[in-house]
């Protein structure tokens, strides 16, 4: 028995080494990492937002990450004059450029007081690009303007039509030259795949009116 006893303990610990080398070597699942404030946040941004062409406007917000400055990193939203204001920087034109435009014109002037300021911008909200939709629809109101969104896509948006809405006498308010011009658009033919020419890109501000 005792012979017994010492080959059955011989075999434990011989199995044990290989044991510990397989945890060891054994990769660990991380758990997924949150989005940075810098990071792609796809179920926020617009995706508008994402793109490097994309001019900031009016009362977007933008998230502004200066490294290694939480005193001046923010988020803040741009006003109707187009500007924001920073620490060090006061007020700064922000409309009319893009998200790279403005993180270098920022670094050029944090340049002034820090030592090799390292800038980043993005928008997180997108309200200066909008089209309204009105009249016999079931949710009336504002939405953001999407690339190459048309009339179609923006009545999807809209919830359905009401009972009484005149579907073939559709139009796309929109101003022209300092004066507002009608657009028609005949939403039944237009789904037949009729009048494609109808189904406009929508411009910001353009007003869908449903009547």
């Amino acid at each position: 028995m005792r012979l017994r006893f010492r080959f059955v303990l011989s075999g434990v610990l011989l199995c044990t080494p290989s044991v510990f080398a397989q945890s060891a070597n054994t990769p660990q699942t991380d758990t997924p990492a949150k989005a940075t404030p810098n990071g792609p946040q796809t179920s926020q941004v617009p995706a508008a937002a994402t793109d490097a062409d994309y001019k900031i406007g009016p009362q977007d917000v933008l998230r502004i990450d200066v490294w290694k400055e939480p005193d001046i990193s923010r988020t803040i939203p741009v006003r109707p004059d187009g500007k924001i204001s920073l620490p060090l920087l006061n007020d700064v034109q922000a409309a009319g450029m893009t998200s790279m435009q403005l993180a270098n014109s920022l670094r050029d002037s944090l340049a002034k007081y820090l030592t090799n300021p390292q800038v980043t911008v993005t928008v997180t909200e997108i309200n200066s690009r909008r089209v309204y939709i009105t009249g016999e629809v079931a949710h009336a109101g504002a939405l953001p303007l999407l690339p190459n969104m048309t009339v179609l896509q923006a009545l999807s948006s809209a919830g359905g039509f009401t009972q009484f809405a005149k579907l073939k006498n559709i139009y796309v308010l929109r101003t022209e030259d300092g004066k507002q011009v009608k657009h028609p658009f005949n939403y039944k033919e237009v789904v037949k795949g009729n009048l494609p020419e109808q189904n406009i890109l929508l411009q910001p501000g353009d007003t869908i009116v449903v009547p």
